[in-house]
């Protein structure tokens, strides 16, 4: 009899912990920027990578700047600073989301537009995709250089950065020039590496009515996730913004594909710096409205197929007219490295989510 009554004390501590793993959350769901401070040159923030991984981190968003690392036509590619960002990712098993943009002078149809000049064509930046497949992808070379690194091969890549905007992408309307790029990129990529999946760049701003323009411009079959930056003041708008999207998806038969909340922030900044009215906020709005935001976005993971949600940004360094300077979990201050309120809602959520 006591036997029985343990089993079925056990059955039952079962049959009352299952209900919470609905709210659990996949391998890699929830990751953060890495840029600023955390990328500048010779690694000066390297310990921020073990805190990282030990906070919740499991997978992580990062720039691929085209311009730095190609600035001459037909020249080498310079991957230093894409390779210690990928090493120290994956010495940590964080799968690594490369946004790839920024165009070097010689590809850009419009020069004097800077790094945001639409590329001109898309041969060169498709050629610069296939370059990062083979040094990052599943038979990468830096695999092979470093036999001893966890092999944690890059198998999703986002193409540009909110080419809705005249900041990303020159010319606009941006629509058709730049699904011309996105096409292109997915099959270089296919070609490269037939498991790979393509990323749509984050739409900010109006992001369902930039998703239709996508779409009417024939971009259906050119990602494999939609990729969202939902910049609004309340978190229950966060999930508004995926539903609007999502009717977008729905419209154009594409009701199965995932999204990906690719940039998702509220710096606390207010008084500060001059921001947005309601989206700038306090250290302490800022730790409340990313407890929410988790809190409802992984209550509506599954209902509207949110594959991967990333904080912008880990490590911020405080002090400009930049809102986003504010941004950080993390955020240098002077010479001193100081933690956000907001990280401890961070890695209090990741705890409960990723059971």
């Amino acid at each position: 009899m006591k036997l029985r009554a343990i089993a079925l004390a056990a059955l039952a501590a079962v049959l009352v912990a299952a209900p919470a793993q609905a709210g659990s959350v996949p391998q890699g769901w929830l990751g953060v920027q890495a840029d600023g401070p955390l990328t500048a040159p010779g690694n000066p923030f390297a310990g921020e990578w073990d805190l990282m991984a030990s906070s919740g981190v499991e997978s992580v968003r990062t720039a691929f700047d085209w311009r730095a690392a190609q600035p001459v036509e037909g020249g080498p590619i310079d991957f230093a600073p894409m390779d210690a960002v990928v090493t120290a990712a994956a010495a940590r098993g964080l799968p690594v989301l490369p946004v790839v943009h920024r165009t070097p002078a010689w590809a850009a149809a419009q020069p004097g537009k800077g790094a945001a000049a639409t590329p001109k064509g898309t041969g060169a930046y498709t050629a610069f995709l296939t370059a990062l497949v083979g040094r990052y992808g599943p038979s990468g070379s830096l695999w092979a250089e470093q036999p001893a690194l966890r092999r944690t091969p890059i198998r999703a890549w986002q193409v540009w950065n909110e080419p809705n905007l005249t900041r990303y992408w020159s010319q606009q309307p941006f629509a058709r020039s730049y699904v011309r790029l996105l096409k292109a990129s997915r099959k270089a990529l296919r070609a490269a590496d037939p498991g790979s999946r393509t990323i749509l760049a984050g739409l900010p701003n109006e992001s369902w009515i930039a998703l239709r323009k996508v779409y009417k411009a024939g971009g259906r079959r050119g990602f494999d996730a939609v990729a969202l930056h939902p910049y609004t003041g309340k978190p229950h708008n966060v999930i508004r913004l995926v539903e609007l999207a999502r009717k977008e998806m729905r419209k154009r038969g594409d009701r199965r594909k995932p999204v990906w909340l690719t940039e998702l922030s509220w710096p606390a900044s207010k008084g500060r710096t001059k921001g947005a009215p309601g989206f700038v906020t306090t250290e302490r709005g800022q730790a409340s409205r990313l407890k929410l935001a988790l809190k409802l976005l992984a209550k509506a993971r599954k209902r509207l197929k949110i594959e991967r949600v990333v904080w912008y940004t880990w490590l911020s360094e405080e002090g400009s007219d930049n809102s986003f300077d504010w941004s950080g979990l993390r955020r240098v201050r002077g010479d001193r490295v100081r933690t956000a309120r907001s990280l401890r809602v961070y890695r209090a959520a990741a705890r409960r989510l990723e059971r």
